[in-house]
């Protein structure tokens, strides 16, 4: 029997027969990965079922209270709402940075010993792909600068 197929049996325990039972104890005796599984599994389920979590006092009061209570911790929230920074979001500098080492390496291709061979081999037919290929790149890449920072540059350039 495969290991998953004894996972399914342990976690649909509802009614575990005692046939059922023998087969997940010999899996586990030899599949040291599915003993640990069933073992937090196990530890979990009893942590849930003894009182894990405590009893709230501000819920053994009236209705009224409890409303109030909540009500007055989400007036505390709104007060001290702050904006934090969203993470994996280049800043503007990030972004300078960024089109900088594009542009370097758009102009530093001309400069490749294979550039030069396949130009005076292709002529001027080769230039329009190279051509296209760095106009493409600056115009997304200056859709998505401006699209990231929109609200900046326009409060900067009061539009």
């Amino acid at each position: 029997m495969n290991c998953s197929k004894i996972m399914d049996m342990v976690y649909n325990d509802n009614d575990i027969s005692f046939l059922t039972q023998i087969q997940i104890d010999f899996h586990t005796f030899f599949c040291s990965s599915c003993a640990r599984e069933i073992e937090r599994y196990q530890d979990a389920r009893s942590i849930m079922k003894n009182g894990f979590f405590p009893s709230s006092p501000e819920l053994s009061d009236s209705w009224a209270n409890i409303e109030n209570s909540i009500m007055a911790k989400v007036d505390m929230e709104e007060e001290t709402e702050t904006q934090y920074p969203v993470p994996g979001v280049l800043s503007t500098r990030g972004w300078v940075i960024s089109g900088l080492i594009i542009m370097i390496s758009l102009v530093t291709v001309f400069f490749a010993f294979d550039f030069k061979y396949l130009a005076s081999e292709s002529g001027m037919s080769f230039l329009l792909p190279i051509g296209i290929t760095i106009g493409i790149v600056l115009t997304t890449y200056g859709a998505l600068f401006i699209g990231s920072h929109l609200k900046e540059l326009s409060e900067r350039f009061g539009l």
